[in-house]
């Protein structure tokens, strides 16, 4: 099998919720059944993230205090407020962004993949459990948060250019496909962690020194998703739902905090 190459060319991300950052966790997108051996899918879409309920409010009163009083966060330790919404923004990363991903089948039940969005590259494999057309799917991969887009900065002192971590996830679904493989639906848990850091950011002489932000994220929830097609060709949506716990420092202040993320996601397969 000839070599895969995947080139994908810098977004412009817009705005999901409160956040202007180039987000959005990496979706499974990917049925229960894996694929025979030395078959290959590429797929091409976009992701998002959602903060809902708690951690929408800390983004919210983070960025009313950064519009009332150009001095915040104030003194290191002084501003929980300020923290949590800068932890939601570093560990979430609400917002939308390109996906692309490739796949293919080891053999005996395995599958490997690669993905990426504008702020994590993804690697897994998986083993799938096969009964007619019904399938079950365990899997791990592994995550790193990267670099977000150069253009964005959407709390003072919380600059996504310099977000850097490393995590895992475990995901469990089970699916169904027609026999022709016109329809697949899938579901099941996803459960992982992961740690993200901001250094000192700014070379800028006027601009206030940026302070450290070190975080770990913890979540876990559900997956449901959906492809239909004909022979080579799908597209395929999935939407994750996930309660997240967020412990860390910014600014020297250690703070918590905890919510719901809804994570959609769209793509177009090629299977060859």
């Amino acid at each position: 099998m000839g070599s895969l190459r995947l080139a994908v060319k810098g977004a412009l991300c817009s705005a999901a919720l409160l956040s202007e950052a180039c987000g959005g966790g990496v979706p499974l997108l990917y049925p229960a059944r894996a694929m025979p051996a030395g078959d290959v899918r590429v797929s091409a879409g976009a992701s998002g993230a959602v903060a809902v309920g708690s951690l929408a409010s800390a983004v919210s009163a983070a960025s009313t205090e950064a519009g009332h009083d150009s001095s915040v966060p104030g003194p290191p330790g002084t501003d929980p407020t300020y923290a949590k919404g800068a932890l939601v923004l570093a560990a979430v990363a609400p917002g939308v962004a390109p996906y692309v991903g490739a796949r293919v089948g080891i053999g005996a039940g395995f599958e490997g993949g690669v993905a990426y969005t504008g702020r994590a590259a993804h690697v897994d494999v998986r083993r799938s459990f096969d009964w007619d057309d019904t399938s079950l799917s365990i899997g791990l991969g592994l995550e790193m948060p990267i670099y977000g887009d150069p253009d964005t900065n959407t709390l003072p002192q919380v600059d996504l250019r310099a977000v850097h971590g490393y995590g895992a996830d475990v995901p469990v679904i089970v699916g169904w496909q027609s026999a022709a493989r016109l329809y697949m639906v899938w579901a099941g848990v996803r459960g992982g962690w992961d740690h993200v850091d901001i250094g000192s950011l700014s070379s800028d002489p006027s601009v206030k020194t940026v302070t450290s932000l070190s975080a770990d994220r913890f979540y876990g929830g559900g997956v449901v998703g959906m492809a239909a097609g004909f022979r080579h060709v799908h597209g395929a949506l999935e939407l994750d739902v996930a309660y997240q716990s967020i412990r860390g420092t910014f600014d020297a202040t250690n703070v918590t905090v905890q919510g719901l993320s809804i994570a959609p996601a769209a793509a177009l397969w090629v299977t060859f």
